[in-house]
């Protein structure tokens, strides 16, 4: 700026400085663009007179919302499309799926007048309800038969024993009843029939029933139809020294659930008879191979201290494994150790299946009187009706036996045992007979 100032200084002056020197009475006027010139340089040459951008971040800021804005209305746009072409599918679909429902509706009710149609139509109706019905009623069956086992445990035997003359049965109340006509016989003195008789109330609280299910070495449960458990004559197959037992028909179609066959080029099953009985003891019964499964655990042969995969084994528990089986769903088996003859004993526990749950209370007599056997024989009769575990006598437990205090059991039906329950009625006593008469002595 002193420069400037220094110049037109000049200027007025008439200095070499500015212009040229005017003749005495002119006024010579400045070279205004050079000025301009000059005076620009300066600016741009002095610091001062940089331009200074004081806003650059809130410019950089406000292009990013800029594209902020341009993105989201770009998502916006999409999504809206996105939308619209959702709900035309949707209306697609809906209207597809009431054209559908449209033809259903009129199949079913073509459909409904041709069945209404039908002349048969109550009948058909009245079967297929039935059908229906057939696991509920397979479910609810009752095995008849098993009265006659139950009959086997609940009456003594040998010398004091009781024969029935008439017998029925009621399965319409909650709990099912055997009623029946007998007569009591002391055949050991004193020869009062009357203790026969109570012996015979009393151990109705001690009475037990078993059930459940034979299983292979692996533990996989084998079909009912598979196991045979009485011979031709109808008894149950008995060992005096190792227990009850039964045979399984290995071999019979479905009988091996834990045997998977392999399969030839077509698909179909090839039976391999070794790999199907490998591990197994094969018996002739019937002209069968059978396989014999023991009922009642082999404690001797089976109790091991370490388990062998190839060998049967039996905790001390009563955990039986790599063997086949019976295993109750009632009775369960420990041992005990025996301390002072280091050994040990095995015990068996059933507490929940009571054949008579009711026990003394569940057997009601009536009508006691003397009388005459076949034989002549001093009896005493007597009219008894009996309540049962209505689970004894449903089909859907396999397997079940009577278990008497004793440990009498009997699964059988068979006319060998059936003809010694029964007796025919005693006679009335004579006017005379003086024995028969007391009600104090029942001796010959």
């Amino acid at each position: 700026m002193a420069d400037i100032l220094d110049k037109l200084k000049n200027i007025t002056k008439g200095k070499k400085g500015g212009a040229k020197s005017a003749k005495p009475g002119t006024i010579n006027l400045p070279n205004f663009e050079q000025i301009k010139t000059g005076i620009q340089d300066k600016i741009n040459k002095h610091p001062a007179g940089r331009e200074i951008n004081l806003v650059p971040d809130i410019k950089d800021e406000m292009i990013k919302a800029l594209k902020l804005r341009n993105f989201i209305f770009f998502l916006c746009i999409i999504v809206a499309s996105a939308s619209v072409a959702i709900s035309l599918i949707f209306a697609t679909i809906a209207v597809g799926q009431q054209a559908i429902v449209d033809g259903k509706s009129n199949t079913i009710a073509n459909l409904s007048t041709t069945i209404n149609s039908y002349s048969d139509l109550g009948d058909f109706l009245t079967v297929k309800d039935q059908l229906s019905n057939l696991e509920a009623i397979s479910g609810n069956k009752k095995l008849l038969s098993r009265t006659f086992s139950v009959l086997s445990a609940l009456l003594p035997t040998g010398a004091d024993y009781i024969k029935i003359s008439e017998l029925g049965i009621n399965f319409s109340g909650e709990s099912p009843t055997i009623s029946f006509d007998a007569q009591a016989n002391a055949g050991n003195p004193p020869y009062i029939d009357y203790n026969v008789l109570d012996s015979f109330k009393k151990s109705m609280q001690y009475m037990r029933y078993d059930y459940g299910s034979y299983v292979d070495r692996k533990g996989a449960e084998i079909p009912a139809y598979c196991i045979i458990e009485n011979g031709s004559d109808g008894a149950s197959f008995y060992d005096i020294e190792k227990g009850a037992y039964a045979y399984w028909l290995i071999k019979g179609e479905g009988c091996n659930p834990s045997y998977e066959p392999k399969l030839d080029e077509d698909g179909e099953e090839i039976y391999n008879e070794t790999d199907a009985t490998e591990g197994y003891i094969l018996e002739k019964y019937d002209d069968n191979d059978v396989v014999r499964i023991w009922r009642t655990p082999q404690f001797g042969e089976w109790y091991k201290e370490e388990e062998d995969e190839d060998q049967p084994y039996m905790t001390i528990d009563g955990d039986i494994s790599n063997v086949a089986h019976f295993v109750s769903n009632c009775t369960t088996y420990y041992g005990i150790e025996d301390e002072k003859n280091r050994g040990i004993t095995w015990e068996n526990k059933n507490n929940d299946c009571l054949l008579v749950p009711d026990g003394i209370e569940g057997i009601r007599i009536s009508d006691s009187s003397n009388g005459r056997g076949a034989t002549g024989e001093l009896v005493l009769r007597f009219s008894a009706t009996i309540t049962l575990n209505p689970e004894v006598f449903s089909a859907a437990n396999h397997h079940l036996i009577a278990v008497a205090p004793l440990g009498r059991r009997n699964v059988t039906d068979s006319y060998v045992q059936i003809q010694n329950m029964f007796s025919e009625r005693a006679a009335d006593c004579e006017p005379g007979d003086a024995a028969c008469n007391s009600s104090t002595n029942g001796g010959r």
